[in-house]
């Protein structure tokens, strides 16, 4: 095993790791500020990504499609928020999960009805095809360090957006005392939507991304839904450095165990055994992570007592 290849897996891991951060960060967000908890939001992950190649393909143009991909998400937050979520605030966590579990059965039947049930394929740009050579003769792909450099962009503007701004200052106040905002004459209900339409825009940005390295299908959101609750349970919950923090440390986890642990196993095993338990065991990697954290940090690495 070379140290060149580790690092490409590395690099993976982190890119992996960023598209997750924009996942759990709006996640942690609406949870944080609104304690709801939102199984719909893989369903602006799909959307945005839907978007991107629905403009894509009409215009032919990469930035467009992105920029639809905000736009899109972040209108169909509005409207979820105004029209369904609003209604759910003094609620159970239990209502919560039952009507935001019917908002993705929903969001993907209208999907499939629009675009059909076939996978739409979004197309990398040209200026960001190829490979690009980093320090060390490392050989990476050009977009993947695209990905890379614009989630890192997004959570700078996120923890600058926190805590330099006034709208940051309601956001973290909200945390706390929301009641209190409230009597102080913020407007609470659009500080809400505000929060879950820019939680929807970053998962939908996250969608577009990700669309133009695998395919663009109904239901492609559910399963980093998943990965993004665990991510906000390693971080702690409301908080955007621990969702950054949880997402690399997930996303390396991830894919260095899926590369790392067929290599060990295959030290004493045939390689097909090895491949097969190496795989079973990187599978549960990040489960494994999550129980170690929540072990010693109950309330994750940043979560806010």
């Amino acid at each position: 095993m070379s140290l060149i290849l580790l690092i490409e897996q590395a690099l993976n891991g982190l890119q992996f790791g960023v598209m997750l951060f924009l996942m759990a960060a709006g996640l942690t967000l609406v949870f944080g500020v609104m304690g709801l908890i939102n199984l719909a939001h893989g369903s602006f992950y799909m959307i945005g990504a839907f978007a991107a190649a629905a403009v894509a393909a009409a215009t032919g143009s990469f930035l467009l499609a992105l920029a639809a991909s905000v736009i899109f998400a972040a209108f169909a937050g509005v409207l979820v928020e105004m029209i369904v979520i609003r209604r759910l605030y003094a609620r159970d966590h239990l209502d919560q999960v039952l009507a935001t579990f019917a908002l993705i059965l929903i969001f993907s039947e209208g999907t499939r009805w629009v675009f059909g049930s076939f996978p739409l394929f979004l197309d990398t740009p040209d200026w960001l095809s190829g490979t690009v050579m980093l320090p060390f003769g490392i050989e990476y792909s050009r977009y993947r360090l695209a990905i890379i450099l614009a989630g890192l962009a997004v959570a700078a503007g996120l923890f600058w957006m926190i805590a330099r701004t006034r709208i940051g200052i309601r956001i973290r106040a909200g945390e706390n005392d929301r009641e209190m905002i409230g009597a102080l004459g913020v407007n609470i209900s659009l500080l809400y939507t505000f929060v879950f339409a820019l939680g929807a825009a970053l998962s939908g940005f996250a969608g577009a991304l990700i669309g133009a390295i695998q395919s663009v299908q109904v239901g492609m959101g559910e399963p980093v839904l998943i990965l993004a609750f665990v991510v906000i349970v390693i971080g702690g919950i409301g908080s955007i450095k621990g969702a950054l923090v949880g997402a690399i440390l997930v996303g390396l986890t991830d894919t260095l165990g899926r590369f790392l642990m067929p290599e060990f196993f295959g030290l004493f095993m045939d390689p097909a055994a090895a491949t097969s338990v190496g795989a079973s065991l990187s599978s549960m990697s990040i489960y494994i992570l999550m129980a170690a954290v929540l072990l010693f940090r109950p309330r994750g690495l940043f979560g806010a007592a």
